[in-house]
C-alpha cells in the first residue's frame, strides 16, 4: 500500500484531491460530517467556465463601492457587525484590488481552470456523469448600454487570456435564447465552457469514482486536528471519542477550515461569501438553453435536472449565522422581468457559503511549520471550475520536491 492520507472534505475540491492522490497510489481515507457534495458543491451554478477568472476585487471594485455599501442590492449584502469584526480581511481584499495583483490574480486562476477543464471531462467519462455536461457555454445578460460599457475591463481580460467570447445585440440574443424578455440590448456569450445540471450529483458521482477504485470514505464531524507526535497528524470526532490518523493530512473543508485549522494554531484570513439558491418550475415556452448572468439583475439562473436555479449574489456574515432571504426574494424579483419563472419547488431556500481569501486565489500546499499537512482551501465563488486543477497541484506539491517553485501563485505562505 502506498503512503497514507486523510483528506477532510468531500465537497468538489476535497473528492478532486482524494481521486488524484489515489492516481498517484496513495492509499487514501475520504471524511466527511455528511455524504459527499450535500454542502457548498451541492448549490452553486454549476459552470465550468474560463470566464471565472475575474476575481471580484478588481480594480473597478473602487468605482462600485459606495453603490454596494448602501446594503440594498442583489449582488452584495453585509451584516454590519460581521464587517467591523473583520475589517482585517476587507482591507486585505480591497488593497488587492489594484491592476498588478489583478493581472497576476487572473493569470493564475485561468492557468487553474485551463487545467481543470480538461480534467473535468476525464472524470465526467470515468465517472460515468458525462450525460450531466452542456457544452453551450453561458451568457453575462447587460440591461443598458451604459452597463455593457461598464464590463470592457473584464473583456480586455478575456481577450488578454484568449477566453472565447462573442458580443451579441438583442436579436442575436433573441435567437440563442428566446425565453428572455426583450430587456438587454446587449450579451456576452462565453464561449469554449461548460455546465452541468447538478453539480451535487457531479460531485458524488467523483465520490462514488474514488470508492469503487479503493478509497475508503468515513463519515465524521472533525472537531480538531493535531500531531502525532513525529509520526503523522490526529482527526479527533465531535464527539470526543473517535479519531482516526495517516501521516499526510489534507484539510479542504471549504469554508469550515478556518475553525479547525484554528485547532492547531493556524489562523487564516478567511471570510465568507455566502449565498442562496432556489429552484423554479417553468413557465410555458421555450426554456433556457444554458445558465445567464444578468449583470443588472444581480443573480445566475442556470437549467439544472430539478428546474431553473436562482443563485444570488454575495452576503457578508458569520459561516453558520441564521439564513437572511431578503437577497433571494429581491433576485427573484428580478429575475421574473427577465423570463417567465414557475413556482418556487424547494421548501426553503438553499443556504451555501463561499470560503474567500483576500487575494481570491485559493491556498494549495503544505501550511509552514506544519510538516504533513496540506491545504487546499479559499476556492470562493470557483471551487467547482477549479477542483480538478488543484488537486493535480497539490498531487504535484506531495510527490514533487520542486513542485512549490511552479505554483507560488497558490503557496500557503501567503497568509501563514
Amino acid at each position: 500500500m502506498g503512503k497514507q492520507v486523510i483528506v477532510l472534505g468531500a465537497g468538489i475540491v476535497g473528492v478532486c484531491c482524494a481521486l488524484e492522490l489515489q492516481r498517484r497510489g496513495m492509499d487514501v481515507t475520504l471524511v466527511d460530517r455528511q455524504d459527499p457534495g450535500q454542502e457548498t458543491s451541492s448549490g452553486n451554478a454549476g459552470v465550468l467556465a474560463r470566464s471565472s477568472l475575474m476575481p471580484f476585487n478588481h480594480p473597478g471594485l473602487w468605482r462600485q463601492l459606495p453603490r454596494l455599501l448602501r446594503n440594498d442590492t442583489v449582488q452584495f449584502r453585509y451584516r454590519a457587525a460581521y464587517l467591523a469584526r473583520n475589517l482585517g480581511w476587507a482591507a486585505g481584499f480591497l488593497a488587492r484590488a489594484r491592476p498588478s495583483v489583478f493581472r497576476e490574480t487572473t493569470a493564475a486562476l485561468d492557468g487553474l481552470i485551463r487545467r481543470s477543464a480538461a480534467e473535468h471531462l476525464r472524470l465526467l467519462d470515468a465517472a460515468a456523469a458525462r450525460r450531466r455536461l452542456r457544452d453551450s457555454g453561458w451568457i453575462f445578460l447587460f440591461r443598458s448600454e451604459q452597463a455593457w460599457q461598464g464590463g470592457a475591463l473584464a473583456r480586455e481580460a478575456y481577450a488578454r487570456h484568449q477566453v472565447p467570447t462573442q458580443a451579441l445585440d438583442a436579436a442575436d440574443l433573441a435567437r440563442l435564447e428566446p425565453a428572455l424578455a426583450p430587456i438587454f440590448p446587449r450579451a456576452l456569450w462565453i464561449q469554449g465552457s461548460y455546465s452541468v445540471d447538478d453539480p451535487g450529483a457531479v460531485t458524488a458521482a467523483y465520490a462514488d469514482l474514488f470508492q469503487r477504485s479503493g478509497g475508503a470514505f468515513r463519515t465524521l464531524r472533525a472537531a480538531a486536528i493535531r500531531r502525532d507526535g513525529g509520526r503523522g497528524w490526529i482527526v479527533q470526532g465531535d464527539a470526543g471519542t473517535q479519531t482516526l490518523a495517516a501521516p499526510d493530512l489534507v484539510v479542504a473543508l471549504g469554508p469550515w477550515s478556518k475553525a479547525l485549522l484554528k485547532t492547531t494554531g493556524i489562523d487564516l484570513p478567511l471570510a465568507f461569501e455566502r449565498g442562496y439558491h432556489m429552484h423554479y418550475g417553468a413557465a410555458d415556452g421555450p426554456a433556457l438553453g444554458r445558465p445567464i448572468y444578468d449583470t443588472g439583475g444581480g443573480y445566475v439562473l442556470s437549467p439544472m435536472a430539478r428546474g431553473l436555479r436562482l443563485t444570488t449574489g454575495v452576503e457578508l456574515d458569520d459561516c453558520d449565522a441564521p439564513a437572511r432571504p431578503a437577497q433571494l426574494d429581491l433576485a427573484e424579483a428580478r429575475a421574473r422581468e427577465a423570463i417567465g419563472l414557475g413556482e418556487r419547488l424547494d421548501p426553503q431556500a438553499w443556504l451555501g457559503r463561499r470560503p474567500t481569501l483576500p487575494d481570491s486565489r485559493p491556498m494549495i500546499g503544505q501550511a509552514p511549520r506544519h510538516p504533513g499537512l496540506w491545504l487546499a482551501l479559499g476556492h470562493q465563488h470557483i471551487g467547482f471550475s477549479t477542483a480538478p486543477g488543484t488537486a493535480q497541484i497539490l498531487g504535484e506539491l506531495m510527490t514533487d520536491g520542486g513542485a512549490a517553485s511552479r505554483h507560488g501563485a497558490f503557496r500557503p505562505e501567503r497568509f501563514i
